[in-house]
């Protein structure tokens, strides 16, 4: 099986003109013996590399450190290999001599190899046979070491351009030290990505706010299984996560050069730029920092409606109070007189008298008491809508509405007590008929297996059932009729409660600042990655208008089998697709309301044909909290101290110990 690999090359690189050799840093992913993806962070030539040359070693390491859990998993930090660049006079790079045995054993026992050229001899580096460029000091002993033991890539700058993109030049595979071997034959893609910043952009494979947890099949089918059992060619999670890391490991491996030098004078600045770069990835940055401005923005939300609404009440106090007044006053008469309506021949249904004057005379006189309270009530309630106008314009607009729901519950509390007295009866009167026919039928309810076992009653058990049956259907038509009057009086309560609580839910859960940043910046929402072809060739012929005709695999690498044995070339520019607004704002609706039962209709449509107790609320839930609402305030900002300290690079200076004492 022929050799695979990916090199992913951040695209400024290639915007400027290279420099005569430059050492590449970044991360080797490997899934299968034979592929690989190599993730270029960045280049960086070699007189910045000659300042760090005994601590190179130590820095990497703690580059490596300061990047995520799961990419230090999969992957480590490290220097990956070479970018040389040649007078454009001396393109024509000799051949790999790589029937020659005492070269191939000369690399690896460790001899640092170069380019065979003998035009170049008078190139201030020394070079070796295979194309890699030797350097001095302590560098040299870590390129050799990577080159026998690991990976180690030597590449060069071809004059490839691609028109309306500003790249001026691609690089090219010149050779691979593979596991302590050369090859040079192998299928290639040259992925350029644009190096992901924060409050910019960046990469992600999944959907934004897709959840991890997918819910299993009852039965996975039996190619599923083995497709699952293979070993994938390449970790496209690592790789991504590798690139939106890139930045962060350019500015933490820039700053561990020059610790040393500036950390005496400017401590404080190390200390602060540490804490800023403590997230490397950039995904992960994004998603910390909208979690926090989505919670302060539907706060600022919440206080501009609240100030908006609040001063309107408190203009219009007088006329919004004497409103309420009028529905309050129109509301009990109408619930009056349709208990004097029950009382009589409703919709021409002849009703038992006496037990609808009982059930009418009981609910005339609560009404009567209440409207006696509610006339002291009515004196205070300027007071209550100027209240409601202050907490909205102090608090915001969901704790008045809150208050609202509170109020509603207390002002129709005869309403409310009226239906579960009226509920109580009809209950009662429906599972005592449900209790006698099953009688009538020799079957009587198990409570302890939950179902209906045969039963022999005697013959005094069914004349007793057969007297109390009998008015108890007579009487059930009156019983539904006061329970269907105020049930559905109540029903309404409890849906302008709902609609408040809705409400409330939807202001705490719009994603505000997601949409601003929508709007402004779609490429800071990615949702998936694609491949822009623009050139595919074997070797270094490229086909015609720079397109490829060629057929690419679903598994994104080149699979072809190449009888000529020449290598496959393929260069792509990485994009990402971008989330609708919709694909924003929903999952956040659909977090506030899974709380929310799926039967929540059906239990209550149950609850009110058995004259149960129904739920009067929805059940939706408030978005996260922030750590410092879950945790005491003191252990949080303790939390936030050590993380600070632990970002710092280590310092043996007096100043250093005197700002962290």
């Amino acid at each position: 099986m022929r050799r695979q690999c990916r090199i992913w090359w951040p695209k400024q690189l290639s915007l400027t003109e290279p420099s005569s050799c430059s050492f590449l840093f970044g991360w080797f992913v490997s899934c299968a013996p034979n592929s690989f993806d190599l993730v270029v962070a960045f280049a960086c030539d070699e007189a910045a590399l000659c300042r760090c040359q005994s601590s190179l070693k130590g820095i990497l390491s703690e580059t490596n450190g300061s990047m995520s859990a799961y990419l230090q998993d999969k992957s480590m930090f490290s220097l990956l290999g070479q970018c040389a660049a040649y007078p454009s006079g001396n393109d024509q790079l000799l051949k790999i001599k790589t029937e020659d045995d005492d070269q191939r054993k000369s690399c690896n026992h460790g001899t640092a190899c170069a380019w065979n050229m003998q035009d170049m001899s008078r190139e201030r580096n020394e070079q070796w046979s295979c194309g890699c460029y030797k350097v001095n000091g302590s560098l040299e002993k870590h390129r050799r070491t990577a080159a026998e033991s690991n990976h180690w890539i030597q590449m060069i700058c071809d004059s490839h351009r691609i028109y309306g993109r500003n790249i001026n030049w691609i690089p090219k595979l010149h050779h691979i030290h593979w596991n302590g071997k050369i090859v040079s034959q192998c299928d290639v893609h040259v992925v350029i990505y644009d190096a992901p910043r924060y409050g910019t952009h960046h990469f992600s494979v999944r959907s934004w706010n897709s959840s991890k947890q997918v819910r299993p099949l009852l039965k996975k089918p039996k190619w599923v299984t083995e497709l699952q059992q293979k070993q994938p060619l390449n970790d496209l999670d690592a790789v991504i996560l590798a690139t939106n890391s890139a930045t962060a490991s350019k500015i933490i491996f820039e700053r561990r050069l020059d610790s040393k030098r500036f950390c005496s004078k400017f401590s404080l600045i190390c200390m602060y730029s540490s804490r800023l770069w403590s997230q490397s990835c950039v995904e992960y940055a994004e998603k910390a920092a909208l979690h926090k401005h989505s919670m302060w923005s539907s706060l600022v939300v919440d206080i501009l409606l609240g100030n908006l609404i609040g001063s309107t009440l408190l203009v219009h106090s007088e006329s919004v109070c004497l409103c309420v007044m009028n529905f309050a006053n129109d509301s009990t008469n109408e619930l009056r007189s349709g208990c004097v309506w029950l009382m009589g021949v409703p919709a021409g249904f002849k009703l038992n008298t006496e037990l609808a004057e009982v059930l009418g005379m009981i609910s005339l006189n609560a009404i009567q008491i209440w409207s006696t309270l509610w006339i002291i009530v009515g004196s205070l309630s300027i007071y209550l809508v100027k209240g409601l106008a202050i907490f909205g314009i102090l608090f915001g607009i969901t704790v008045p509405a809150a208050l609202v729901i509170d109020m509603i519950a207390i002002v129709t509390l005869h309403i409310s007590t009226l239906h579960w007295m009226i509920s109580l009866v009809y209950s009662q009167q429906i599972q005592a008929l449900a209790a006698l026919w099953r009688l009538f039928r020799g079957r009587k309810w198990n409570p302890l297996r939950q179902r209906l076992d045969s039963y022999d009653y005697t013959v005094k058990q069914h004349i007793v059932g057969s007297l109390v049956f009998t008015p108890l259907l007579l009487l059930l038509p009156t019983t539904s009729v006061f329970y269907i009057f105020f049930t559905m009086n109540n029903l309404s309560i409890i849906l302008i409660c709902i609609l408040i609580e809705v409400t409330i839910s939807v202001i705490h859960a719009t994603p505000y600042i997601d949409i601003l940043l929508w709007l402004v910046r779609r490429r800071r929402f990615p949702s998936g990655i694609w491949f822009e072809i623009n050139s595919c060739h074997s070797k270094s012929i490229h086909s015609p208008n720079g397109v490829c005709l060629e057929k690419i695999s679903s598994k994104n690498s080149l699979q072809e089998d190449n009888p000529s044995g020449r290598s496959n070339v393929l260069v792509s520019i990485l994009h990402s697709n971008f989330l609708s607004i919709g694909e924003i704002v929903l999952p956040h609706y659909r977090k506030v309301f899974s709380g929310v039962s799926r039967s929540f209709v059906g239990r209550s449509a149950y609850g009110i044909l058995t004259g149960k107790r129904i739920a009067s609320t929805l059940g939706t839930k408030l978005p996260s909290t922030m750590p410092w609402m879950s945790i005491p305030y003191k252990d949080y900002w303790c939390l936030c101290w050590k993380s600070i300290l632990a970002c710092m690079p280590e310092c043996s200076c007096h100043e250093c110990e005197y700002v962290i004492h």
